[in-house]
């Protein structure tokens, strides 16, 4: 069964709203523990516009389970992922511009950047994942950097209606047996939700699954411990 790793990061957004100090992520954090959360998953992004180095710091030292880390190949934030630690590392694309993570990251165009961040993460033991689209390429690049997974980016398939949408899982179920053939771990998240998780969940082989804003916005409704309980149901299915 594929492990949920539960993204936080918009509770901060609503945090951030008015400034303050509440709703406190590292309390929800708590919450989607108890809910049965595998591993907890922030973005601090270069602008700050969520997660702030305070909460990177907390959690650190609150969280029981994984901590998964996004980050692009930022100097500052690759700065403060080697002091903290945490257990895993995702690098991500960033743009100023961007509502959220648009597509995956282009290391074919970026390799030398990518690989310097590699080599950070790695040198002081955080292991690291990078999210890419289901391109056979980038994959293979991947592997030749040495990281210990790859998330697919699941947009295009969370997006994709009727025969589109199981078109764009085959291409996902191709792109995670190229994964595991070499030697990869495999996770996939964005845009998945309480509608289209288990397609993606059944996927042999599938490790881990990031999952933030379905299970955010049903937290509002029903509160987080159960909403996270909700989404590890329909993922054990």
């Amino acid at each position: 069964m594929a492990e949920l790793g539960v993204n936080i990061d918009h509770v901060a957004t609503v945090r951030e709203a008015r400034r303050t100090h509440e709703p406190d992520p590292v309390w929800a954090a708590a919450l989607a523990e108890l809910g049965g959360a595998d591993g907890i998953t922030i973005h601090l992004r270069e602008d700050r516009r969520h997660i702030q180095d305070r909460d990177l710091d907390v959690l650190r030292e609150t969280v029981s389970v994984k901590l998964n880390l996004e980050l692009a190949c930022d100097e500052g934030v690759l700065d403060l992922a080697c002091q903290v630690r945490p257990d895993q590392a995702t690098l991500v694309p960033e743009k100023r511009e961007e509502v959220t993570t648009e597509g995956g990251l282009d290391v074919v165009s970026n390799r030398d950047a990518v690989a310097r961040a590699v080599d950070r993460l790695r040198d002081v033991g955080i292991d690291v994942s990078l999210f890419l689209d289901p391109d056979a390429s980038q994959i293979e690049l991947a592997s030749q950097l040495g990281v210990h997974a790859v998330e697919l980016h699941t947009g295009q398939y969370a997006l994709a209606k009727g025969e589109q949408r199981q078109q764009e899982l085959t291409t996902l179920v191709a792109a995670s047996n190229q994964i595991i053939g070499l030697g990869m771990a495999l996770h996939a998240g964005h845009g998945l939700n309480y509608q289209n998780v288990t397609p993606v969940a059944a996927i042999a082989s599938m490790h881990e699954l990031n999952i933030g804003h379905s299970i955010v916005s049903r937290a509002i409704m029903v509160g987080m411990e159960r909403a996270v309980r909700e989404m590890k149901a329909l993922i054990s299915k």
